[in-house]
């Protein structure tokens, strides 16, 4: 199993590059391929392992998601977020539990609510990953990176209380309000510790390469000890990495430089072997489903599919604009969403592997030993919704947005804020000039040396005015920022170019090399910030 594990990781990771190469969606890429190869005739199904996804893949990608995640959007959005990563699953729990009892006659309630709360969570590796390429905007992404992070935590816990009932353990509404606090408060209360003590850690070290290694087992250690001490791995993951994320900006350039490459990695290696590994349980599920009534499945599988969607829809209208009607603080704070936007939301609804993980871990059996009532029509359920989400929302949400005309401000407002801040940081830059320079004894330092940094400082502080006011269309030449930027990269070219040569004639060593190409590297990167 672990050679093909890895196998399914190198292929992943290379039907990613292609996808990437020919600007097609990766994850519906790899979903598709994945239930191709699963019709192979003598190839196996990989089943998929629920440690491996919420003990291994869940956490880093919660992590990643953190880190880029903005504490102040996530708090200014704190009701509409609220209302869709606990609200939300929660009713999609009771609305599929209710539609599935009365289409599957082998589920009791309590497995019909089980089943509810495994599709009830949009994955936040699928809203993300199909979310990004889609360039969604800012407010939008805002509301479902929100989402995706939070409403894990309340669907498995709804999970483990209808579990424990379909079962045979005592649950009662109490025991899972208590089960809910107590997931909602550890988990809180593990991110918030362990994160403050990695800050405290990290930045005591003072070593980018420990930092940066640090990161890494940061998420398996949160999510673990969570767990272990019956809090929510998933809160105590994201409070963690928002805490780290918003302390980031404190840290040196080198972490944070090292920091975003690695992540980004580890990103599209985990995204990547999470979509194929959907697709690739198709013979699995299938395998189980032996003497059961195809008209049964196909009926319960469109109303589970629709329940699923429709709930959520119904869910997102209701609480955009319901409270607006009832509450004049929230008329006057919030602006008003457009329904396109509220549709765009509404829409992108994808379902991952977290809820296939859920489902294989229902237990075969009961306490009593009884088979666990409708566990293979809960599988391929679970199975039709997390495939038909991310197909049907993931192929038709460009075609959706593009109808709706959901336009993005994002990069105009932006470049406004960017040059108002560059403007502000310049004064700032040249003040501390003026007094270092005034502090040094006369005739110490040239008076060339001051020249040249202001009229550097000065160029930076009008380069974002220049192009957010021109464009090379409207004017027909380059804006003195486009040109400084076009001679700049020309003579890095260059001065790499002869380094290169150097180490190829002897004159240099690859240590030389390496150290004076990352002087050249990092300052192309401040030039290609955009």
């Amino acid at each position: 199993m672990s050679a093909s594990l890895l196998a399914v990781l190198v292929v992943s990771v290379l039907l990613a590059a292609i996808a990437r190469r020919y600007d097609v969606s990766a994850p519906l890429a790899l979903v598709l391929a994945g239930l191709a190869a699963g019709t192979i005739p003598g190839l196996s199904g990989i089943e998929l392992e629920p440690e491996l996804v919420l003990f291994v893949i869940l956490p880093p990608l919660l992590w990643s998601a953190g880190l880029e995640s903005s504490y102040v959007a996530l708090r200014r959005n704190a009701r509409p977020i609220g209302l869709l990563a606990v609200g939300l699953p929660l009713a999609t729990t009771f609305a599929v539990g209710v539609v599935a009892f009365h289409t599957v006659p082998e589920l009791t309630v309590a497995a019909a609510l089980t089943l509810g709360a495994i599709v009830a969570p949009p994955d936040a590796v699928s809203a993300a990953a199909i979310g990004r390429r889609l360039g969604l905007p800012r407010q939008v992404m805002t509301l479902l990176g929100g989402e995706s992070l939070l409403n894990d935590a309340t669907a498995l816990t709804a999970y483990k209380v209808a579990l424990a009932a379909a079962i045979g353990t005592a649950a009662t509404w109490g025991s899972g309000l208590g089960t809910f606090a107590l997931a909602a408060a550890g988990g809180v209360a593990v991110g918030g510790a362990i994160g403050w003590l990695i800050d405290y850690v990290r930045t005591w070290l003072d070593d980018p390469l420990v930092e940066s290694a640090i990161g890494l087992v940061a998420p398996f250690i949160i999510y673990f000890v969570a767990e272990e001490v019956h809090g929510s791995g998933v809160i105590a993951v994201v409070v963690a990495a928002l805490l780290l994320g918003q302390r980031s900006v404190r840290a040196t350039y080198a972490t944070r430089l090292q920091d975003t490459a690695v992540w980004k990695a580890v990103q599209l290696v985990l995204e990547s072997f999470a979509f194929l590994l959907i697709g690739l349980q198709l013979p699995t599920v299938v395998s189980e489903l032996a003497g059961i009534r195809a008209s049964t499945l196909a009926i319960a599988s469109a109303a589970v599919l629709a329940t699923v969607i429709g709930i959520r829809i119904a869910w997102v209208f209701a609480f955009a604009y319901l409270p607006r009607l009832l509450s004049r603080r929230i008329r006057e704070e919030e602006p008003r969403p457009t329904p396109a936007q509220v549709f765009v939301v509404a829409w992108a609804g994808m379902r991952g592997v977290v809820s296939l993980a859920a489902a294989f871990a229902v237990p075969t059996t009961t306490l009593s030993g009884e088979e666990f009532p409708g566990r293979p029509q809960l599988v391929f359920l679970t199975f039709v919704v997390v495939v038909g989400t991310l197909l049907l929302h993931g192929l038709t949400l460009p075609w959706i947005i593009k109808v709706l005309d959901v336009p993005s401000d994002d990069l105009h407002r932006d470049a406004l804020e960017t040059a108002a801040a560059q403007t502000k940081a310049a004064r700032a830059a040249a003040q501390r000039l003026d007094d270092m320079v005034a502090e040094q004894k006369p005739g110490s330092i040239s008076e060339y040396t001051p020249k040249v940094l202001r009229a550097w400082n000065e160029r930076r502080s009008q380069a974002a005015w220049e192009e957010l006011g021109r464009s090379d269309e409207e004017i027909g030449h380059e804006s003195p920022a486009a040109t400084f930027r076009r001679l700049r990269l020309g003579m890095l070219a260059a001065e790499r170019e002869e380094f290169i040569r150097q180490r190829d004639a002897g004159t240099i060593d690859d240590e030389v090399l390496r150290t004076v190409l990352r002087g050249l590297d990092l300052e192309e990167a401040a030039l290609n910030r955009d």
